[in-house]
């Protein structure tokens, strides 16, 4: 048996019709940048995730960087973040010329340690980056905590967790919609993905909203009239419009993921390895299902040979990237981070896994393990 780290074409598959119906409409209007499309996807995007307003943008790394920029951070300043994400993360604060500040992370989710969060502000600090890493969301009512007293922004990476949600004061709210501004990347493979690249920022600020639309429009209010300076960081109306389709099967799709990962757990959970373990206070999404072995390049290898596709989400912690030398870290500075650099293996996930195929992959590696048992 073949299992591929993900299949696209299963998902698509159920909605190809209306796809191509809304791309039909937007090559008769010639509507290409900007427009309806755009609009009716930013008010659709907000709304699902109880925010006021939500700007449409090229890529997640540019939702990040805008969303950092709108928020007044620039040079000089300290941004805190975790080293166990994608370099889009850590990209968006140094090019805005503010100084990356790793924290590590917690044991059982990889998101950020908050304990640790408190301990790294300093007078120069003017956000806080947290990660809700593979779709587990940090825990954010901590984390508004600390801005509130410190009037710093609270910049949400939500890259990978399209419609999660944290338990906050009784209520169930959705992630992005608990801070200054929260970031999502549509790449193709996201929980909401587009056919190409875009990504989004949501916000309740109205100062915000206003310069987030210029600076992703070379610094325009009105045509021709450039009040600040500003690229071109708008996102395409094709993708909206296919985002906009697909925004109506989300929740089904993560509910979908959530009954895989069930599964998952169910099957894997003798065995002597590292599971997803969310806090019961969040809705983890799944866009990614994380184990953890000491012997994982081994396994990848071994699940290789039966067939089954699976992928590292990250090898190497951001603090010993090359491109952060210059940040003066060594190994051994934040431990946890690079734990799970060397243990992390993600499996197949995506709506449209079959039952027999999670079967075949854990059955590949309850092999591998020998019949080892958890301690």
């Amino acid at each position: 048996m073949q299992v591929p780290f993900v299949e696209l074409g299963r998902s698509f598959d159920r909605i190809a019709g209306e796809i191509r119906s809304v791309i039909d409409a937007l090559l008769q209007e010639s509507c290409f940048v900007g427009g309806r499309f755009v609009e009716e996807f930013e008010r659709r995007f907000a709304e699902s995730c109880n925010t006021r307003f939500a700007v449409g943008t090229s890529s997640g790394t540019s939702a990040l960087r805008l969303a950092l920029a709108a928020s007044g951070v620039g040079a000089g300043d300290e941004v805190i973040t975790a080293p166990n994400t994608f370099v889009a993360t850590v990209e968006a604060i140094s090019q805005v010329g503010a100084r990356p500040v790793f924290v590590d992370t917690e044991p059982l989710t990889g998101n950020m340690n908050i304990a640790l969060v408190r301990k790294a502000v300093t007078e120069r600090t003017k956000a806080i980056v947290p990660v809700h890493l593979y779709g587990c969301p940090c825990r954010i009512a901590e984390l508004a905590e600390i801005v509130s007293e410190d009037q710093i922004a609270l910049i949400e990476d939500a890259c990978q967790a399209h419609g999660a949600e944290s338990l906050v004061n009784g209520k169930w709210v959705r992630v992005g919609s608990q801070s200054t501004a929260g970031c999502f990347s549509f790449y193709p493979t996201k929980n909401l993905g587009a056919f190409g690249e875009g990504g989004m920022v949501v916000t309740d600020s109205e100062v915000v909203t206003e310069r987030l639309r210029m600076l992703r429009d070379h610094g325009q209010r009105n045509k021709n009239v450039h009040e600040i300076e500003g690229s071109n960081e708008r996102l395409d109306s094709i993708q909206a419009a296919v985002l906009n389709v697909k925004l109506d099967s989300l929740d089904k799709w993560n509910k979908e993921r959530r009954a895989l990962a069930r599964t998952y757990h169910e099957l894997l959970a003798d065995l002597p390895i590292g599971s997803p373990e969310p806090p019961e206070d969040v809705r983890h999404v799944y866009h990614i299902y994380a184990i953890r072995c000491e012997k994982r390049d081994v396994l990848r290898t071994f699940l290789s040979e039966k067939g089954i596709g699976t992928a590292i989400h990250y090898p190497t912690p951001l603090h010993l990237q090359p491109a952060y030398g210059r940040l003066g870290h060594k190994p051994g500075d934040f431990p946890e981070a690079e734990k799970w650099s060397r243990e992390v293996l993600s499996l197949p996930m995506f709506p449209g896994l079959r039952q027999e195929e999670i079967e075949y992959v854990t059955a590949a590696i309850r092999e591998f393990l020998g019949g080892e048992r958890r301690s």
